[in-house]
């Protein structure tokens, strides 16, 4: 494509186009989106709760910088899945708030990415856990 092309493309008015002002939008914007989480969504407060203890011993029960990230990394994916669960959810119920089949196999969906985030988090802090008692 050459540049005449791209600059004849329909813009967004909500897109930025680069620069030092995109990304304090893009901060502001993320800022807004984990005030939204914590204020309106159970579950990624309760993973948050439950989370951040995990996170701050991270390097106390990691043997090693590899395991402390392993087990901090495990923690933080859970929060990105339960995000981006939670955006899909709010999107389905802006969508429609009645039984839609693709609209709730789109929710069951998202649910079951935060449930195997949830399974690898407790199985890495597990295998850790066990290496540390067993080692």
């Amino acid at each position: 494509m050459n540049e005449e092309q791209h600059l004849d493309e329909p813009h967004s008015p909500f897109k930025s186009r680069g620069g030092l002002v995109r990304i304090a939008r893009a901060t502001t914007y993320s800022w807004r989106g984990l005030r939204a989480a914590v204020r309106h969504e159970a579950a990624f407060r309760q993973e948050l709760l439950l989370g951040l203890p995990l996170l701050l011993a991270a390097p106390w029960v990691g043997r090693s910088v590899l395991e402390a990230l392993l087990l901090a990394g495990s923690v933080v994916l859970v929060w990105i899945v339960e995000l981006l669960n939670s955006a899909l959810e709010a999107l389905a119920d802006e969508i429609s708030l009645g039984r839609r089949e693709r609209l709730g196999r789109a929710k069951d969906l998202g649910s079951a990415a935060v449930m195997m985030a949830l399974l690898l988090a407790a199985v890495a802090w597990g295998a850790v856990i066990a290496g540390r008692l067993l080692g």
